[in-house]
């Protein structure tokens, strides 16, 4: 089931409802199988093959998001690890990256510490292939078989990093991501991307400018696109982007901006309005 504040029919200035579909991955484009349904790769086939274009917008680093693409056939441009990465799955190929700056990233953690007391800290390393480092106590909660290598805190910052994951034992991601936010958020930006994900980001980074800098090497502007999420960090894109489609069970603060809700990950809710926006393709 579907609903919606509005429905466009058509983008101005062209045929196609939209010229870009951005999609989520975790949550949102894959199913709890951590796999795309054959009805949403149709959908998604059918839209491509109708001269709209697909971008997958992905909190994963490019060395976590791999191989679903390669799993699922992916080989256009990604937004990776937030916003901090363009890169080009099927040349397995960096075009943009950014880095947090480490300074700012220890100042920030002391920050939260001084509030909450110990964190458990993980780091995404810049690179192309870049690792996970998980400090004590870090526990993984994306993905069943994502790469993570086990360190002593001190490893963490040891070199570039494009993010810092955090958690903590007794408050929850809301709770951790406020605090965060309130004492550490002119260093550093904060944003939750599911369950037991915070994280610290470059400030300003966002899946927004992320996906702002890719569609501009594809030819394509905000007003033609439509985006697919499920979680605050797909906020930015929302307003970014001129439709947000939520997947129904999505956070609650996704759904209080988006243009529309959709069926869950596991219904294949980004098939649905695909399907309904592209009848004829699909």
């Amino acid at each position: 089931m579907s609903t919606a504040s509005h429905r466009p029919d058509v983008s101005p200035g062209g045929d196609l409802p939209f010229r870009l579909v951005a999609t989520d991955l975790d949550g949102t484009l894959l199913n709890s199988a951590e796999t795309v349904s054959e009805r949403t790769r149709a959908a998604l086939a059918a839209t491509v093959t109708a001269g709209a274009l697909h971008i997958i917008v992905t909190g994963r680093s490019a060395n976590w998001a791999r191989p679903v693409f390669d799993a699922i056939g992916y080989t256009g441009i990604a937004v990776c690890g937030q916003g901090a990465q363009v890169y080009h799955a099927g040349e397995h190929r960096l075009l943009t990256s950014l880095t947090l700056d480490r300074r700012l990233a220890e100042l920030a953690l002391a920050k939260i510490e001084a509030e909450v007391g110990p964190l458990a800290v993980a780091a995404s390393q810049d690179g192309l292939d870049g690792a996970v480092l998980a400090g004590p106590g870090y526990e993984l909660q994306i993905g069943s078989d994502l790469p993570i290598a086990r360190v002593d805190a001190s490893e963490l910052l040891t070199a570039p990093i494009s993010k810092l994951y955090i958690q903590h034992p007794d408050h929850d991601d809301d709770e951790l991501a406020q605090i965060a936010q309130q004492a550490a958020g002119g260093l550093v930006g904060v944003t939750m991307a599911g369950e037991g994900i915070v994280e610290l980001l470059p400030v300003g980074l966002s899946k927004a400018t992320g996906l702002a800098v890719a569609a501009n090497r594809l030819g394509v502007k905000s007003r033609e696109t439509i985006a697919f999420g499920d979680m605050p960090n797909d906020i930015p894109m929302f307003a970014w982007a001129a439709h947000g489609v939520a997947m129904a069970g999505a956070h609650e603060q996704l759904l209080a901006v988006a243009d529309e809700v959709t069926a869950g990950n596991d219904e294949d809710g980004v098939a649905v309005v695909l399907e309904r926006l592209f009848p004829a393709a699909c």
